[in-house]
């Protein structure tokens, strides 16, 4: 990837300004990150596979699902209908699923990840990691908006780089939580593909979405010298 990438987490927006939020979006984000919780793995239930439906009415952005979700094959296949370009699932819950649920995603023409929480260590995947298109890195607990960003956890993104450079893999590597202008610099530093934005680095800097995007921004240019697409 050529690029570092920017893609908001949707739970985090305002719904009510569903449309008008996404329509500005489509002109400046490269994907859209969609949680999908089934208040189980985590206590929180938040969108579905009906939002993916109803968000390529108006977009032609590819879609990120993330599965926070105790058994992701009750959620595969309906992902896989929807042509979500990314179906991404956590790797602490995959124990005898992951060959399956991978081949499964790619043999529809998808993308396939996996996420690992803060504490899980990279090695989780190296049975399956040759397989991968996308790993996330949570640099906060699963489940919640706003928590404290856990700066350890840039560790792993460093990791993978170097693993990838010296296998040949091809995963893009993703983080997901708390990334803002007080974290921007640190991230950089570790060096992953794509930023989730979520609520502190997008959503919630404005009510206005353009200006909300505009501080994000400069947020960003200010912490790290490089600009957004």
């Amino acid at each position: 990837m050529s690029k570092v990438e920017f893609s908001p987490s949707l739970m985090t927006m305002d719904l009510d300004k569903f449309k008008e939020q996404i329509t500005f979006l489509n002109d400046k984000v490269d994907s859209y990150h969609i949680d999908i919780m089934d208040g189980h793995y985590v206590p929180n239930i938040t969108l579905s596979p009906w939002f993916i439906e109803e968000l390529r009415k108006i977009t032609d952005l590819p879609m990120s699902a993330h599965l926070m979700v105790t058994n992701p094959s009750l959620w595969v296949q309906q992902l896989v209908d929807m042509k979500c370009e990314w179906i991404c699932m956590h790797a602490e819950v995959l124990d005898g699923l992951a060959f399956r649920l991978i081949d499964q995603i790619h043999d529809a023409g998808l993308k396939a990840g996996i996420v690992l929480n803060p504490e899980t260590p990279i090695e989780m995947l190296f049975p399956y990691i040759e397989l991968l298109d996308k790993i996330t890195i949570m640099t906060i607990d699963p489940g919640f908006a706003g928590q404290r960003f856990i700066e350890s956890t840039l560790d792993k993104i460093v990791a993978l780089r170097e693993l990838r450079e010296e296998k040949g893999y091809n995963y893009v590597i993703e983080m997901d939580g708390s990334s803002n202008r007080k974290s921007f610099k640190r991230i950089d530093a570790a060096g992953p593909d794509i930023y989730i934005v979520g609520r502190s680095g997008l959503f919630g800097l404005d009510e206005d979405i353009s200006k909300a995007f505009a501080i994000m921004a400069k947020d960003y240019e200010d912490m790290t010298g490089k600009t957004i697409k």
